[in-house]
């Protein structure tokens, strides 16, 4: 089957790496940051979780507090007999020192869903983060 990636970089400004990856990593955390949707997830390696609602499913693969999230990633979407895409997250300090930086690759996509996961990824997590961590 073929496969896509997606690349994007957003910058969370007023919040620290820390911050980020621990409310990624809370079932509490995940689901207020991404406007309510429920979220059962753990800062655990290995650990299954979903979000969404039940949309996302996956398993902590590697996991560097306060830097960097490894998961196995898939969608109730991906076709049956698609393997996991694989979503990696790293987090470093913004130049200013003031925010974060978040890089996400989310490789093994299966071709064709990109298209809806790019813009999905924005208006699912990226934009609910910011207004998240501005009002923190």
């Amino acid at each position: 089957m073929k496969t896509a990636t997606i690349k994007q970089t957003v910058e969370f400004p007023g919040v620290t790496p820390q911050e980020v990856y621990d409310s990624f990593l809370s079932s509490k955390g995940h689901s207020d940051m991404t406007g309510g949707a429920a979220a059962e997830i753990s800062d655990k390696v290995g650990a299954s979780f979903t979000a969404w609602d039940g949309y996302i499913t996956g398993k902590n693969l590697e996991l560097v507090s306060g830097k960097k999230i490894v998961q196995a990633w898939r969608t109730t979407e991906f076709p049956d007999d698609a393997e996991d895409s694989v979503l990696k997250i790293e987090l470093s300090v913004t130049k200013d020192l003031k925010g974060t930086v978040l890089k996400m690759t989310h490789s093994k996509i299966p071709a064709g869903q990109e298209a809806q996961y790019g813009p999905g990824w924005h208006e699912s997590y990226w934009e609910p983060m910011k207004e998240y961590f501005s009002k923190a």
